[in-house]
């Protein structure tokens, strides 16, 4: 059965293009459609319904940032309260689970965990835990996001107070009278907030932001942000047979965690060691054509070093962009590769 977000009534007043996503009913795009969407992100500032994800609280005190980070590569002991760190679930080769967010809180850890993975990635964390400590997926809760360069001083307007966040921190604030949670993060390459509010009150939240000039943006526009960012997509861009080594995603794993173990620990110090066969690199076709996932990458003598996992049309680069992986020696700046797309290279 597919589930709905608190805000599907509002999607669908709004004129929302439904589709099916990581079981849920999700709005790709509304009426003025993707690339418009994107822009106004761009230039101004998009409300994304992004309840679908998974709010993870682990609380405990005692040993609990010590276990969880014999599961996650981030150092968390020198962690600040409300303070968030990009991070990976991996197995024992250093595959990809899910990437997430980890933010400690006052009583242990939020964790935002994606949509299609969040029951897995409970199951597992649950397993390494040993039953030690409490853990719920808060269902109770929704997720908004708002992004774009006006983002701090609209939702300022509606919760006093966050404009004084830094990037990648978070705290508890109020909406009226409610209770939320915001961290100023999100994945559109622009600045912006979260929002984690109580489902009964995400409606009227949502509404008082439409008045102040905000527009509802739909999945459509949030995949093109995030690829024009230069930002990994689960399932497409990293997964249980990419690294966060391969996926250029190093700068995620803490420097003093390299020579600690967590699971994929070993793997993680070799290829930082010795190098990878394979790597993620941004791609710029010079022509319009559109380079979908899948679409083969060949060198200049017909040979075949990569795939494309991402492709799109950038509406504010206002050109066909991709990323995938190729075999190491060909992910220098300018090296030139051959997109096969309909059977032509």
């Amino acid at each position: 059965m597919i589930k709905k977000t608190s805000l599907y009534n509002l999607h669908q007043k709004n004129g929302a293009k439904l589709v099916e996503f990581a079981g849920y009913h999700m709005p790709i795009q509304y009426k003025d459609g993707i690339i418009q969407e994107h822009k106004f992100t761009r230039s101004n500032c998009g409300i994304f319904d992004v309840s679908h994800m998974g709010q993870l609280f682990i609380n405990g005190q005692e040993n609990l940032t010590k276990d969880l980070e014999n599961i996650f590569p981030v150092d968390l002991k020198n962690l600040n309260i409300n303070q968030s760190k990009y991070s990976f679930l991996m197995n024992d080769s250093a595959g990809i689970h899910d990437d997430l967010i980890i933010t400690k809180i006052n009583d242990g850890y939020l964790i935002i965990l994606n949509a299609a993975c969040k029951y897995g990635d409970f199951k597992i964390i649950k397993e390494k835990l040993k039953d030690k400590y409490d853990l719920k997926l808060d269902d109770n809760l929704s997720l908004i996001a708002i992004q774009g360069p006006k983002a701090k001083i609209i939702l300022n307007k509606c919760i006093s107070g966050i404009d004084k966040l830094k990037f990648m921190h978070g705290g508890n604030f109020k909406f009226k009278n409610y209770e939320v949670f915001v961290t100023r993060s999100g994945y559109t390459g622009e600045d912006g907030f979260e929002v984690s509010i109580e489902n009964k009150f995400a409606e009227l939240f949502v509404e008082e932001l439409l008045k102040l000039g905000t527009k509802l943006i739909g999945l459509g526009a949030r995949d093109t942000l995030r690829l024009e960012a230069g930002l990994c997509l689960y399932g497409n861009d990293i997964d249980l047979d990419t690294t966060p080594i391969e996926a250029n995603l190093k700068w995620a794993i803490s420097k003093n965690r390299i020579n600690t173990n967590y699971p994929g620990s070993k793997i993680i110090k070799d290829q930082i060691k010795s190098g990878v066969n394979k790597i993620r690199v941004g791609i710029k076709p010079e022509t319009r054509i559109i380079a979908r996932g899948n679409t083969k990458i060949f060198n200049q003598d017909n040979k075949e070093i990569g795939k494309i996992t991402s492709g799109t049309f950038g509406p504010s680069v206002d050109h066909s962009i991709a990323m995938g992986y190729v075999e190491n020696n060909y992910a220098n700046s300018n090296t030139k590769l051959f997109l096969e797309v309909r059977e032509k290279k």
